[in-house]
């Protein structure tokens, strides 16, 4: 039996491709939730991560055309989101400074209760990161750039790029201890 739902999927990128306006609305409605997800994971703010889906689906309707449909979709738009976040990020801290000279290594000791942390939970705790800590944790931990794409993306030095992943995860290990602390209950209880 044919998978409906991919067929469906192709039958809207076609009237994407062919700019229906009711094709671009059905992609965006089935596709919102995700591009929020990425986004949110980029950006603390809820209103910069909505301008950001929205900007990247005007990109996907513009360059619809450059879509391999032998890839997954997810992926591609991922990717957009992604990109769209580091510009609206390069923007708005483009007079930062980024010193690069402080560098030291904290050893990373991964606490087992992890495994019991939401996503909603580890969300909440990124969002406490200040925003180049967070932009470089994401983009290396989650997204799995290197310290070379991210010095390229960020417009920063590769050092930089070490010493604010370093710096967020030991404010991350901070952070969930206190958390921990707080809500072991809460956690224990999952």
């Amino acid at each position: 039996m044919a998978d409906t739902r991919n067929d469906n999927l192709d039958e809207i990128i076609q009237g994407c491709l062919r700019k229906k306006e009711k094709s671009q609305e059905m992609l965006y409605k089935r596709f919102f939730g995700y591009a929020l997800s990425v986004a949110m994971i980029h950006n603390k703010n809820r209103d910069n991560a909505l301008e950001i889906v929205n900007d990247s689906f005007v990109k996907v309707f513009n360059q619809i055309g450059r879509f391999d449909n032998s890839l997954p979709f997810k992926s591609w738009l991922s990717k957009i989101v992604i990109n769209t976040s580091i510009d609206k990020f390069r923007k708005s801290n483009k007079n930062i400074f980024f010193d690069d000279n402080e560098t030291f290594l904290v050893p990373d000791e991964s606490p087992n209760i992890v495994a019991h942390l939401s996503a909603q939970d580890i969300l909440k705790l990124l969002n406490l990161l200040p925003d180049i800590q967070r932009m470089v944790f994401s983009l290396y931990e989650i997204e799995g750039y290197s310290h070379v794409e991210i010095s390229a993306l960020l417009k920063i030095p590769e050092n930089t790029s070490r010493v604010y992943l370093t710096r967020a995860k030991k404010r991350l290990r901070e952070l969930f201890q206190m958390y921990f602390n707080t809500n072991y209950e809460k956690i224990g209880n999952r």
